[in-house]
């Protein structure tokens, strides 16, 4: 599994670094997602970054398995 984000749809709402803080972080300028762990590994974190592309409200986060 592999993260993307796309940082010009994002708003910065913070969804993602909610739901995982291992995987997600904002930028301190924009508030913009940062993809801390592009490839999560193990089916706790896998769950977790499908639930924050789900919650994520701009649709910034999408995953390719």
């Amino acid at each position: 599994m592999r993260i993307t984000a796309d940082t010009g749809k994002c708003i910065g709402a913070g969804q993602c670094l909610f739901t995982e803080p291992d995987l997600f972080d904002q930028n301190e300028t924009d508030g913009r997602v940062v993809v801390l762990n592009a490839e999560p590994e193990g089916e706790i974190l896998e769950q977790k970054a499908r639930e924050a592309v789900y919650l994520c409200p701009s649709r910034a986060l999408s995953l390719a398995e």
